[in-house]
């Protein structure tokens, strides 16, 4: 900086100092505080769970659920869905935003020509007679800069850079969004195919039981109300089974939608395999290296410094700056020479500008933006706290979750050897009807809890890959700041 720069700045400074009681932002700070992820205790929580340096998700997480058309389905779906295109056109938005405030920190130079022709009344005329005729020619160039003397521009820049990369955090966090959507559609698709299946063996079973009361009832061994209550079962076993149908007939839309797609789409996807759950293991850097592995916590963490860098601006328009701006060109009237001595003109006009009264705009604005550094903060304490409740909540259900599913397998198994035995005993004439009632539907609901617990099993896997980032890294950005920026004048 030259000794003629560091004078002017030192002027503006004491002048500043002199009118400090006009417009200044005494009493005005930010009041949020981040959280650290240290401070936040899940040991006891996630006791007994496997840890592994190397229990993070790969970016394709999907994979590891054992169906291909799985992989396919998720590519289709990051490539056509309407929401990744609204996530790419706001990314968009913000980077062309952080571009203008960056333009708005260099000098600019315009150029401009003019030609007009003009006729003269009488009235306009200087002779007075009304038939005058003049063409002026105009030929001009303006240059105008803003010193940032407090470096507010630049700050203000700074924030839309950091918006500009959360805005693409956003980008990426919409895809892994999308991507456990799908994945969980997928499933529940599947589901719904087990279910319908479930649904039309239990139609088959009491279709058997109708057939085999109608013999018994012909024969006299069943009364009229024991046939009775075998049809009831059979049409209530018709009304699942289209019930079944229904709920997989929206299984298949709610897929199609996801993809970006009409629900025809749906009618063309094979039959989903049985998917794998994930071994439950758990990062041994958890939860420290989940700030950067979750991308809304990125996300946050650069609105945060974004929300910093806008106190810090809104502060330098508390005090003096400089702006030069400078004209020069030609000008001709009357047939002048356009480019002659006589034509040529410039001016020059350095102007120091210096708030001194304004009815407490500047500190209103201020004000606000402090607000918006706080609301940043405390939606960073939010997404961290909940990044982590997560990750332990899914991992705490699907420990639970395998004991239960044990459990309800062997439930199925007694009931299916049950269903058999009383079966054949009733076919011989030696069972009790009511015993083969009781278990049907003891059987019918062991295979639909069993159904339902490997559904939701496969259901909170991806979820906990999800909680865990999908793969996520930060490090294709600008290293994302540690979400404790403090706004300094």
């Amino acid at each position: 900086m030259s000794g003629t720069t560091q004078r002017l700045r030192l002027s503006l400074v004491l002048v500043a100092m002199s009118l400090a009681g006009c417009a200044n932002f005494h009493g005005l700070d930010t009041q949020g505080k981040s959280l650290k992820a240290q401070d936040l205790k899940a040991g006891q929580s996630l006791a007994g769970i496997t840890l592994s340096p190397a229990a993070w998700p790969k970016r394709d997480w999907w994979t590891s659920l054992g169906d291909p058309q799985l992989d396919g389905l998720i590519k289709e779906a990051l490539r056509d869905s309407p929401d990744m295109q609204i996530a790419s056109a706001r990314s968009h938005q913000a980077i062309a935003a952080a571009a203008a405030a960056d333009a708005d920190r260099s000098p600019t130079l315009d150029a401009d020509a003019s030609v007009q022709r003009a006729r003269f009344n009488r009235e306009q005329d200087p002779l007075g007679v009304g038939e005058a005729y003049s063409t002026s020619r105009n030929i001009e160039a303006t240059f105008n800069y803003n010193f940032d003397l407090w470096g507010g521009e630049r700050a203000a820049w700074e924030a839309a850079l950091g918006q500009a990369r959360a805005a693409e955090v956003d980008r990426q966090a919409a895809a892994l969004t999308l991507a456990a959507d799908v994945a969980r559609a997928y499933s529940n698709l599947g589901q719904a195919h087990i279910v319908a299946d479930l649904a039309q063996e239990d139609l088959k079973r009491t279709g058997q039981m109708l057939s085999l009361g109608q013999r018994r009832h012909t024969a006299g061994v069943d009364s009229d109300y024991q046939l009775q209550q075998t049809e009831s079962l059979q049409a209530s076993s018709q009304e699942q089974a289209i019930n079944a149908e229904k709920q997989l007939a929206s299984a298949r839309i709610a897929l199609a939608v996801l993809l970006g797609k009409g629900p025809d789409r749906a009618n063309e996807i094979a039959r989903p395999k049985v998917l794998q759950p994930g071994v439950v293991q758990l990062p041994s850097t958890l939860p420290a290296e989940l700030l950067g592995r979750r991308p809304d916590l990125v996300a946050a963490r650069w609105r945060v410094e974004a929300a910093s860098k806008d106190v810090v601006a809104s502060k330098t328009r508390f005090y003096p700056n400089l702006n030069l701006s400078a004209a020069a060109g030609v000008q001709s009237i009357l047939g002048d020479a356009l480019l002659g001595g006589p034509s040529r003109f410039w001016n020059i006009a350095p102007a120091v500008s210096l708030p001194i009264f304004d009815g407490g705009r500047l500190r209103a604005t201020l004000d606000a933006r402090d607000a918006d550094y706080d609301l940043a903060v405390a939606q960073y304490n939010k997404n961290l706290v909940k990044a982590l409740g997560d990750v332990s909540d899914s991992i705490v259900q699907l420990r639970a979750l395998n004991r239960q599913v044990e459990a309800s397998q062997r439930a199925a198994e007694i009931a299916q050897r049950s269903y058999d035995s009383v079966s054949q005993r009733y076919g011989a004439g030696i069972g009790s009807y009511v015993d083969v009632l009781t278990i049907e539907q003891q059987l019918l609901q062991a295979q639909q809890q069993l159904a339902s617990l490997n559904a939701e099993r496969i259901d909170l896997s991806i979820q906990l890959m999800q909680a865990l980032g999908g793969g996520f890294q930060d490090d294709q950005l600008a290293q994302a700041p540690s979400a404790t920026a403090t706004p300094t004048e």
